[in-house]
């Protein structure tokens, strides 16, 4: 049996959201083009976070989804939020989650929805 001495993640104090390293000398790390990860603990920019529901509003509509007319309204709703001025917090939340459960299964939208919800919730 192999001794486990717990999870070591090396290389600095960022989190990085879905890694995890176990292990001696192991390390953590996830690349991804529409990366939501922010140094220094920042915010991401909502017209950052737009430009991803618009790309993700437009994979949508070429995708084979049996809600997509449902699920683009609701991400055009949420881009809409993100450029107000008093953008509701709690509204976008519930958007992002309801187009990352609703997509599940569909490979290519989670992987675009997904950095959507991890950047709305660090709003």
């Amino acid at each position: 049996m192999r001794n486990n001495d717990g999870i070591v993640a090396t290389g600095g104090s960022q989190v990085v959201p879905s890694a995890v390293a176990s292990g001696r000398s192991a390390r953590a790390e996830v690349r991804s083009s529409g990366s939501t990860e922010i140094g220094d603990g920042g915010r991401p920019p909502a017209h950052e976070i737009r430009d991803m529901v618009s790309r993700l509003i437009d994979e949508l509509g070429r995708s084979d989804h049996p809600d997509r007319a449902d699920l683009i309204e609701i991400a055009e709703d949420a881009r809409e939020e993100l450029g107000s001025e008093g953008r509701r917090l709690g509204k976008l939340r519930m958007l992002a989650r309801a187009l990352l459960s609703a997509v599940t299964g569909f490979t290519a939208l989670v992987s675009l929805a997904q950095p959507i919800d991890e950047a709305i919730r660090a709003l």
